[in-house]
């Protein structure tokens, strides 16, 4: 985490955040610390801290200027107030501020969750033993088909967004943000596009999909269980088998090629299979898995979409770049468009 501050960080004025949450937040109390929580590279999130050590989180959008419809706030909080009351473990929501006076764009604060945040090999090795890294996995995959279970009109999100052709609808959106912020040329990824739209396969039902659904995204306790979803800011509704391809995309395997893959938290003996994840959620979901592959592919795709967007965000000077290795991150699009060729071919 960044250090702790009382004024002076990136996307937070002070004074003005500080008002608005002793004002609507009423367990806390002043003075507030705000300390940057680091981790990803899409909305930014704080950690704020009273003086009685009470802890609540702020996520807000990123610094710069940006595309239309993304880095929705309001989304955001919509998803978390809903599924609250469900079996779907995330935050609490406390409260939404769309008041962009107060520290320059709209953000959000709900409660924060005890637990561990697997980013990599190591934590995952000092935190669980072997039997309790298998338990991750399916608690994964299990929490996956918990969220894709709830009934979207009784929670109140069924007008979320359109239910039909979520595959088609998320190709030309991912399509339109990269061409609205592209900072290199990736050819193979405009043919893969063409290539998607014409292979999709019919949609089997609606449900609240995640859109970034993978370990980093979520919290867990210290049996293994998932305690907590994070960084819905993508959700919507539409086709729950998307949200398993990326989950598979993301779950590494030794002997696995992809940038940056070798310190995945997957990687430690003792985790579950790719295989074994979408088992334990076929059996529970009772949805038929045989077009996986194209959701896969369709995961890398839209996942080098978005890495090009974070990398053309570093270039223009949108993110601080201290620590980044952003020609990585702008190789890593070109990989995940391999591999989304790869999986098409397959």
């Amino acid at each position: 985490m960044g250090g702790v501050s009382r004024g002076g960080l990136p996307g937070i004025e002070a004074a003005g955040v500080e008002a608005w949450l002793r004002n609507h937040i009423a367990v806390l109390r002043g003075p507030l610390a705000f300390e940057s929580i680091a981790g990803g590279h899409s909305n930014l999130t704080y950690l704020v801290t009273d003086r009685g050590g009470r802890r609540v989180v702020l996520r807000r959008p990123p610094l710069g200027e940006l595309l239309p419809g993304a880095h929705d706030m309001g989304r955001e909080y919509r998803a978390i107030s809903a599924l609250g009351p469900t079996e779907v473990p995330v935050p609490e929501a406390l409260g939404l501020c769309d008041d962009h006076s107060v520290t320059g764009a709209p953000f959000y604060v709900m409660s924060f969750v005890e637990g561990h945040v697997l980013h990599d090999e190591q934590i995952a090795t000092e935190v669980y033993g072997a039997g309790a890294r298998r338990r991750v996995g399916l608690s994964l995959a299990e929490t996956l088909e918990a969220l894709h279970s709830v009934d979207i009109d009784a929670v109140g999100v069924g007008s979320l967004g359109r239910r039909d052709d979520y595959v088609g609808r998320q190709l030309r959106r991912w399509h339109r943000q990269y061409d609205a912020s592209r900072a290199m040329p990736v050819p193979l990824l405009d043919e893969l596009y063409e290539t998607l739209l014409d292979v999709r396969p019919p949609q089997q039902k609606a449900s609240l999909v995640h859109g970034d659904y993978r370990l980093g995204n979520c919290i867990t306790d210290d049996r293994g269980e998932i305690a907590a979803i994070l960084d819905w800011e993508i959700c919507t509704l539409g086709d729950p088998l998307a949200d398993v391809g990326y989950m598979l995309v993301t779950w590494a395997e030794p002997g696995d090629e992809h940038h940056g893959i070798s310190v995945a938290p997957s990687m430690a003996p003792g985790f579950a299979t790719r295989a074994e994840l979408l088992e334990r959620y076929a059996s529970a979901s009772g949805l038929d898995l045989s077009a996986i592959r194209f959701y896969v592919a369709f995961s890398h795709w839209k996942s080098a979409c978005i890495t090009e967007g974070v990398y053309a965000r570093y270039v223009k000077g949108q993110k601080p770049t201290t620590g980044i290795d952003t020609e990585a991150i702008g190789a890593g699009v070109e990989v995940q468009a391999r591999l989304a060729a790869q999986a098409l071919e397959s």
